[in-house]
């Protein structure tokens, strides 16, 4: 897996055939840890239709977990405007299936509350585990 300040991600070794398929499995397995999809974009379906432009398969999916939102939101509620959290999958420039999940430290390092930091470490621990399991589901 790789870490960034910005997100976490994992290619997989399957191609954009599949790529239904690993929207998929990314939807099952993170509402299995909790995460439910609140938002969707279909980003190469918005170039398209609002740029005339050919993209490959993306799409970006808002997972939230109401329960660690709530916590968020009663500590400050201008975090509303990082939420919810962003998970995309798309192909990439090797021809791969790429899923990348925003990095929940990073972003909710903004507020400095021992709540929040503990919130974030527990979501990054719960993503990287999600990750992990899209990743071996097509290895």
């Amino acid at each position: 897996m790789t870490e960034s300040k910005i997100a976490l991600k994992k290619e997989l070794d399957v191609t954009a055939e599949q790529f239904d398929k690993v929207e998929s499995a990314v939807r099952e397995i993170f509402k299995e840890k909790g995460f439910g999809v609140l938002t969707e974009i279909n980003v190469k379906a918005v170039l398209k239709e609002k740029l005339n432009i050919d993209s490959k398969p993306h799409k970006i999916l808002g997972m939230c977990n109401p329960n660690r939102a709530h916590r968020v939101l009663q500590e400050n509620m201008d975090m509303s405007a990082l939420l919810p959290c962003n998970v995309s999958v798309y192909e990439n420039e090797n021809g791969k299936i790429t899923v990348s999940a925003m990095n929940p430290v990073s972003v909710l390092s903004l507020v400095e509350s021992p709540v929040v930091e503990e919130v974030a470490k527990d979501v990054l621990s719960i993503f990287e585990e999600a990750l992990n399991e899209v990743s071996q589901r097509f290895s």
